[in-house]
């Protein structure tokens, strides 16, 4: 149990900076990025891919197994 609730705080905060710098980066829109740009640059960033560990952080801790 101790396990699952720790995993999640992790998975929790990961998703929260994750998702801090896809917000951030949402000026780049006032720069004259399109989409499909903006989205190559997301997927470029190591820091936006915290925001997918931290789901799938998530999402172990709540369907894992008790043994």
């Amino acid at each position: 149990m101790f396990f699952r609730i720790i995993l999640f705080i992790i998975g929790f905060f990961f998703m929260i900076y994750g998702n801090f710098y896809i917000f951030v980066y949402i000026n780049l829109f006032s720069f004259g990025y399109t989409i499909i740009e903006y989205l190559e640059y997301i997927f470029t960033r190591y820091e936006c891919y915290f925001s997918i560990i931290g789901i799938i952080f998530i999402i172990l801790s709540v369907y894992i197994r008790r043994r």
